[in-house]
C-alpha cells in the first residue's frame, strides 16, 4: 500500500484526538448531554477505526484485501463519525439516519479482512 495509506492513518488518528479533546473541553457546556454523549460515539468509533486502518496498512502484504478494507474503514469514519458529528453540533435528527450507511461500511470493512487475511490457495 502507499504512503498515502499511511499518511490518511495518521490524520485520522489525529482528528480522532483532537475532537474527541475538543468535545470534552469545548462542548461539554455547550450541548446536552444526550447529544455529547452522539458525540462521544462518534469519536470511539473514529479513533477505533483509524487504528485499524494503521494496523491494516502496516500489515497490508499478509491481507489481499487491504484496500477494500482501507476504503471501508476510511468511508465509514466519514460517514458514522461525520454525520454523528454533525448531528451532535447541529441537533439536526435526520443525520442519524444517514449513520448506519457507515456502520455498515465498519462491517464490510471488517468482513474484507476476515476474508483476505486467509491463506493463499
Amino acid at each position: 500500500m502507499s504512503q498515502a495509506w499511511l499518511r490518511s492513518a495518521g490524520i485520522f488518528c489525529f482528528t480522532g484526538v483532537a475532537l474527541g479533546a475538543f468535545g470534552a473541553h469545548g462542548l461539554r457546556a455547550r450541548i446536552s448531554p444526550e447529544l455529547l454523549e452522539v458525540y462521544r460515539t462518534g469519536v470511539l468509533y473514529h479513533l477505533l477505526h483509524a487504528l485499524a486502518l494503521l494496523v491494516v496498512v502496516l500489515a497490508a502484504e499478509r491481507i489481499r484485501t487491504a484496500r477494500t478494507v482501507a476504503w471501508c474503514f476510511t468511508l465509514g469514519i466519514a460517514i458514522f463519525g461525520g454525520s454523528l458529528y454533525a448531528l451532535a453540533l447541529t441537533g439536526a435528527r435526520w443525520l442519524g439516519a444517514i449513520t448506519p450507511i457507515g456502520g455498515t461500511l465498519f462491517l464490510a470493512g471488517w468482513v474484507a479482512l476476515a476474508w483476505g487475511a486467509r491463506p493463499k490457495t
